[in-house]
């Protein structure tokens, strides 16, 4: 033992000067001697190691040199990749699928996903003129972002007409009142930027489905449209007319507020009242902005002559032998007045995530609605003044008639399409929808009993899955389809009872009645954004198979 302990102890090494780090141990086998004594780079292969990748599959990045997990040596199992080998599944566009939703799911996905795009317009052998097409692709986005179109919408439509024009990067980016589009022709070059302000803006659906035919065909290959062609198609857009003349549009906004005046428990009295109102304010509107008035003056001189109207006939109700609710001839007017358009606009910006836009929107819809506020405020303030008995509790309690409010409904839904220069041909359908709105929400609320906000949305809801079931077989815009439907579910009543809490000097009942008028808003334009979305998954088109998908945004969790 002594001697075998002795033996070892003259093999180890006495100081850690005696050996290198790199030297083999005992027992081991000597590395072979290298050829000559230049040392080798550090950026050599070692032996046993191929460059030649395998022909049968491309590894992992987490496995091991070798070809298989583990490599030649055979290491552990590499932990398996959340990306897959092949890279990420190509996602399939079906073709006979809306432009809209194929552009949506290119829009949402990484840019180095997006397939090569196949120019659908084919004239010049040396490539798109990449400044025309983009002046091109920011007027379309210019004239549907000032009709009140959605901004997944706008960017939608510009990207696929500049992608119909070939070219590939293109990144359009749509605000309130900004449009910009940037296009890199390789990721060597300069990228291409343009921009343009919307300063205008106007209400004329018959423009916006012009404009939406105008991309249908420029992205479609069965029809051959030059850029020529298409800037002279833009400009007949710009150029035509409104198909409704200016005597119209008032006539109409007094069938709108008589017909609300209607919805909320009044007789002809206050139909021809609040129609009379509401005509009077439209003019007075015009005349301010004639002026160059800002359009919060227009909305606070538009309220004045409804509430005046209903003050007026609440102080001659003693004198003259008539029976009927005033109150309900301000809400009529206040009906003709509330921003339902840009309301839901604004909400479905917020839930699609273009946040700056939703909030510009909000904040213009904030300040309408202050404007309201003003105007009828002022009148009230008078009424009350002059001793007007003007008690919400005699309106609150509306007797229930389905057939007249029913016609109703569908009367207020046709003025509005009419105010908003609806085409022709959607007038009908819009208006039915609006019916079919009003008969889901009195439904519920006034047989079953269930509170209005839930009511509201739900019909809400049905009035987003019918526009957008008329809008993909029409190939056109969801909005002539939806905005004038949801007139009959605007807050109207709950807007008046608050301005006349305030009044008469009672702000809890004031803040009561206004918070469930921001409630029924809200529920009004989620549920018409909720209906689209479910339209979007499971409706089909003519032609086609299941709908095509669009990918969700990116689930952040809250951070």
């Amino acid at each position: 033992m002594v001697a075998e302990s002795g033996g070892q102890e003259d093999r180890k090494p006495q100081t850690d000067e005696a050996h290198s780090a790199f030297t083999p141990p005992f027992g081991v086998e000597q590395p072979p001697l290298p050829e000559d004594d230049h040392p080798t780079s550090e950026f050599a292969l070692p032996e046993g190691l191929s460059t030649e990748q395998s022909a049968e599959s491309e590894g992992s990045a987490f496995d091991l040199p070798g070809g298989t997990p583990g490599g030649a040596a055979g290491g552990r199992q590499s932990p398996p990749a959340y990306t897959p080998a092949r890279g990420v599944p190509v996602i399939q566009l079906s073709k006979e699928a809306p432009w809209q939703d194929r552009m949506r799911t290119l829009l949402r996905m990484p840019s180095g996903e997006r397939p090569v795009p196949e120019r659908v317009q084919r004239h010049d052998d040396q490539g798109p003129a990449v400044p025309r097409v983009l002046d091109l692709t920011l007027r379309i986005g210019e004239l549907l972002l000032a009709g009140g179109e959605g901004a997944e919408d706008v960017e939608a439509a510009m990207f696929a007409v500049s992608r119909a024009y070939g070219l590939d990067r293109c990144e359009p980016t749509v605000t309130f009142t900004l449009l910009s589009i940037s296009h890199q022709p390789s990721l060597v070059d300069d990228p291409v930027t343009a921009s343009r302000t919307v300063r205008r803006r106007g209400t004329d659906y018959t423009r916006l489905s012009a404009v939406f035919t105008l991309v249908d065909d420029i992205t479609t290959e069965d029809t051959d449209v030059t850029l020529e062609e298409a800037y002279r198609r833009l400009a007949e857009i710009r150029r035509n007319r409104h198909p409704y003349p200016g005597w119209a549009l008032t006539a109409s906004s007094g069938l709108l507020a008589g017909a609300a005046s209607v919805l909320v428990g009044g007789g002809v009295v206050v139909f021809a009242a609040a129609a009379l109102g509401a005509m009077l304010g439209d003019r007075l509107a015009w005349l301010c902005a004639g002026r160059g008035l800002p359009e919060f003056y227009q909305f606070v001189v538009a309220a004045m002559p409804p509430a005046a109207m209903g003050v007026a006939l609440t102080l001659l109700g003693p004198h003259v032998s008539w029976e009927g609710r005033p109150s309900a001839v301000i809400t009529g007017g206040l009906f003709a007045l509330l921003p339902g358009r840009a309301l839901v606009a604004g909400v479905q910006d917020g839930l699609t995530g273009y946040y700056i836009t939703a909030a510009a929107r909000l904040l213009e819809v904030m300040y309408f609605f202050i404007a309201i506020v003003v105007g009828v405020l002022l009148v009230l303030y008078l009424g009350v003044q002059l001793h007007a008995q003007l008690t919400p509790e005699a309106a609150l309690h509306s007797e229930v008639r389905p057939v007249a409010q029913t016609l109703a409904a569908v009367t207020l839904s046709f003025a509005f399409a009419i105010l908003l220069q609806q085409d022709r041909s959607t007038v009908l359908m819009v208006s039915l929808n609006g019916g079919v709105a009003w008969i889901v929400y009195a439904a519920m609320h006034d047989v079953g009993g269930i509170s209005p906000v839930a009511s509201t949305a739900v019909a809400a809801g049905l009035v987003g899955l019918f526009g957008q079931l008329f809008s993909r077989y029409q190939f056109a815009s969801a909005l002539p389809y939806i905005t004038a439907a949801i007139g009959p579910l605007l807050p109207g009543s709950a807007t008046y009872f608050g301005l006349l809490g305030f009044a008469q000097n009672e702000p809890a009942s004031g803040l009561t009645s206004l918070s469930q008028a921001v409630a029924l808003a809200l529920a009004i334009a989620v549920g018409v954004n909720l209906g689209g979305e479910i339209a979007r998954l499971f409706l089909t088109v003519p032609g086609a198979g299941r709908a095509s998908s669009r990918r969700a945004a990116k689930r952040t969790r809250g951070f």
